[in-house]
């Protein structure tokens, strides 16, 4: 059955909260997330503020009338936020290039799919989807250095890993979309 991929702004979104929900559930409560079905509803229920952020896009992928796929981003705000995992962000590249890199960015918050459509390319299109009209190139997004999945799959879209937290930790990691002109400045990792 072929995918279709629809752009939607604010509010509108919402009327997909089930389905969002669901989604989010099948792609994050296994391995290596392990989230529980009450992560899966803060999620949902972060979408009434979310919906209304500066720049609030999202990219919903059907098969016929099924949700099988999502992706959320908006334009970063400064001063940059100091809650959820953006402490970290920050520490791992500085203030300077915290605000030169990331704010006024478009900022991918949530990329899921469900286990059925793994290895079909969706992921890059929903990716790719939310990130074409980016300001100036400018994307981002933070993944756990946990799941060697999520980091690989970044790689190989061509998205540079811009912090290194310890191999053997469990801290995030930024990575600079293929068009943000900051890319090239990023730190390799030793």
């Amino acid at each position: 059955m072929a995918t279709d991929i629809r752009l939607l702004r604010g509010k509108d979104l919402l009327k997909h909260a089930d389905a969002l929900h669901s989604v989010y559930a099948e792609a994050f409560c296994a391995p290596p997330w392990n989230e529980d079905e009450e992560r899966a509803v803060e999620f949902v229920g972060r979408l009434v503020d979310n919906v209304r952020r500066p720049g609030f896009t999202a990219a919903l992928a059907f098969a016929g009338a099924e949700t099988i796929g999502f992706a959320t981003a908006w334009t970063t705000v400064a001063p940059f936020p100091t809650d959820r995992c953006y402490p970290q962000a920050a520490a791992g590249l500085g203030a300077q290039r915290t605000v030169e890199w990331l704010c006024g960015a478009r900022e991918i918050d949530e990329l899921a799919v469900r286990p059925a459509a793994h290895g079909t390319g969706l992921a890059a299109e929903l990716l790719e989807a939310v990130t074409e009209d980016a300001p100036e190139g400018r994307s981002w997004l933070l993944t756990s250095i946990r799941s060697p999945r999520a980091v690989t799959f970044y790689r190989r879209q061509g998205w540079t890993q811009a912090t290194h937290p310890s191999p053997e930790g469990k801290g995030i990691v930024v990575f600079l979309s293929p068009r943000h002109p900051a890319r090239a400045l990023a730190a390799i990792p030793l």
